[in-house]
């Protein structure tokens, strides 16, 4: 490879993350967990590892190549367009809620709600859904929106 030479900082950036991986200790069942419970499209496999669609983003199920890499991976938050329908859906199929969904946060345009579940390598994951407000809360009155009440 050619070595390039840029400013420092240069114009690199990176852009969007291309895959994430989540550690399995048992790949045929978490295959059949990602797959059969949670839906998500299986793209392809290879030695140790399955790869799926998660909504265009691909998500890599792999066992650990060396103990270093052995380790609770980050928590996946799966955008869903109704949590509750979701939290069912996923319930019926047999997976296990830590609890049911809950508001965690109120925006100014939306709630935000998440229910947190493992897989079934007892990796935490959520789904996560952004309901729109019924009124959005008022805009924070300024200085000059106070003088212009006088």
């Amino acid at each position: 490879m050619a070595e390039v030479n840029l400013p420092l900082g240069g114009g690199f950036a990176l852009g969007r993350i291309g895959q994430l991986s989540v550690n399995a200790r048992d790949l045929e069942r978490a295959v059949r967990f990602y797959r059969d419970l949670l839906r998500l499209p299986l793209l392809f496999r290879a030695e140790r590892m399955a790869f799926f669609d998660a909504g265009g983003q691909r998500l890599l199920l792999g066992l650990p190549e060396r103990p270093e890499f052995d380790h609770p991976g980050s928590v996946l938050y799966f955008e869903v367009a109704d949590i509750r329908a979701g939290y069912q859906a996923l319930v019926e199929r047999g997976v296990r809620f830590e609890a049911a969904p809950a508001l965690v946060a109120q925006l100014q345009h939306a709630e935000l709600w998440m229910a947190f579940f493992r897989d079934s390598e007892a990796n935490l994951l959520a789904l996560m859904c952004e309901r729109p407000r019924e009124r959005p809360e008022p805009e924070a009155a300024g200085p000059l929106a106070s003088a212009a009440e006088r």
